[in-house]
């Protein structure tokens, strides 16, 4: 390949075209209107507009994007994550114009893209599932019959969601039909499928993942796995590598049984496998994200691999170099996922300027971003501003250099998920390890961002905070000086 497209826009373009320079390859930018001065457009040796700032009158235009590819002679395209990454029609139109898609073959895409047709899949390798159902559920009574003899709490799941859309936890029979009700409606509306799946569920759940590369020969190898555990509407904010929690002999299996999961539908290139893993280290097979992850930094980082080049190496035919035994775990690595969210009220988007913008150096510390001082935050896309990774030697000091990255972070102009990161640096459960997917809703305060706590007085203001639950959910006691969350700004912006 001597030019590859990036259908993509902010850090993850970059991030791609600088692996491609480093092997001699020419990049393409696309970019909307909105995007025009962007550092992703500035770097590649050519762009081109597809349009306005809306994603589907730009990024999504996947014909244009094939067309952009002829006119400049393109020999392939990355799609990075988002967007068209995932769309197996997308994939298919790639291929048949003669360009190399870098990521999976279309067929595995839409394996994968079904939860169910997913677990039908790895199902033939036995790899362990949460009990639930097979295939798709509509019927209110059939779907509250199987909830019953599963069990409750129970939980329901769009059959083509992601992103927390369409899920409904239901802790009892008397809830079901509102929940089921409300689940379907929400697939409706943001995936055009309502149907649903209904699965045990796990109450104190570790989402861990698993980084597989797979050839077109038969190679696979895992370079193992990721903690994604620290997340707040079911999408992950603190990523690390390797899981503080895992054993090697539990990583062996969880490693083999994700590359079961690609063999199952005969996958090729980067994907991530993700499993949840219970309060006994039993582990189930969630679903296959047929991409490029956004924390994949971190497993750069302990293999001392660059996945981008993987991944097109792997695109142009080439077999995978290493084997499962040549790769080991070197150190540990922690991500940070800095949004422009405002953390002191329930997370809401704070699109804004960059008034100031000044990233943190020195060893250990790594900055994925698209961003520059003085540029504006769009209400058009995710409001990821930056990723910020840390390495160190072990755990301790990839926590210790977060900390410190994230005190010389200076960002100005937006609220910024910095703070929090910080609040969960610092917290003895995170520390210990000692933590689950409800991370947030049960040691996360607004309030608690407000000082600088110590390890013990964010236990004495937990504490506090539990009692004070208790007294005021039995009317003994109410008060009338809890700390306000300051308004967003998402509204004002949005106006502008």
């Amino acid at each position: 390949m001597q030019k590859i497209l990036i259908a993509n826009r902010g850090e993850i373009a970059l991030r791609v075209m600088r692996s491609c320079k480093e092997m001699g390859i020419k990049t393409v930018a696309i970019f909307s209107e909105v995007d025009r001065n962007s550092p992703h457009v500035i770097y590649a040796d050519e762009a081109v507009c597809v349009g306005p700032a809306p994603s589907n009158q730009s990024y999504l235009l996947g014909d244009k994007i094939i067309q952009i590819c002829k006119e400049l002679h393109v020999d392939g395209i990355h799609p990075g994550y988002g967007f068209l990454s995932e769309n197996a029609d997308f994939a298919k139109k790639v291929k048949e114009n003669g360009i190399i898609f870098i990521g999976p073959g279309h067929e595995a895409i839409e394996i994968m893209g079904s939860k169910l047709s997913a677990k039908n899949a790895v199902k033939k390798y036995n790899t362990p599932l949460v009990p639930g159902t097979e295939e798709p559920i509509s019927d209110l009574a059939v779907a509250k019959k199987i909830s019953s003899e599963i069990g409750y709490p129970i939980l329901i799941k769009a059959s083509a969601g992601g992103g927390g859309k369409g899920m409904r936890i239901v802790q009892h029979e008397g809830e079901f039909e509102e929940q089921m009700q409300r689940a379907q409606s929400e697939a409706k509306n943001s995936f055009g499928d309502d149907s649903c799946f209904i699965e045990k569920y796990v109450g104190s759940p570790r989402h861990i993942e698993v980084q597989v590369l797979g050839d077109h020969y038969g190679n696979y190898i895992y370079v193992f796995e990721r903690e994604c555990s620290i997340q707040r509407r079911h999408q992950k904010v603190v990523e690390e590598a390797p899981s503080p929690i895992l054993t090697n002999e539990i990583r062996t299996k969880i490693g083999e049984a994700a590359i079961n999961a690609a063999k199952s539908c005969n996958y090729t290139n980067a994907g991530t496998v993700e499993f949840i893993l219970d309060e006994n280290l039993n582990f189930y097979f969630l679903e296959m994200n047929t991409r490029l992850q956004v924390e994949h930094p971190v497993s750069e980082l302990i293999s001392g691999l660059d996945l981008v080049k993987e991944q097109i190496k792997i695109a142009r035919g080439e077999a995978i170099s290493l084997k499962q035994e040549d790769l080991k775990i070197l150190g540990h690595a922690m991500e940070l996922r800095v949004y422009a969210e405002d953390p002191m009220n329930n997370f809401l988007p704070d699109i804004g300027r960059l008034e100031e913008y000044k990233k943190p150096e020195g060893a250990g510390i790594r900055i994925d971003d698209g961003f520059r001082e003085g540029m504006d935050i769009p209400i058009f896309y995710d409001p990821m501003i930056a990723k910020l990774i840390t390495y160190g030697k072990n755990r301790e000091e990839a926590i210790d250099r977060m900390k410190r990255a994230i005190n010389e972070f200076k960002i100005k102009g937006v609220k910024t998920t910095l703070p929090f990161g910080t609040f969960v640096m610092n917290h003895p459960n995170f520390i210990s390890g000692d933590f689950d997917t409800h991370f947030v809703e049960k040691h996360y305060k607004p309030e608690y961002l407000n000082v600088n706590l110590t390890n013990n007085e964010v236990q004495i203001l937990e504490a506090f905070g539990a009692v004070h639950s208790f007294f005021e959910s039995n009317d003994i006691v109410k008060t009338s000086h809890n700390v306000q969350p300051k308004a967003s700004n998402w509204k004002k912006n949005r106006r502008n």
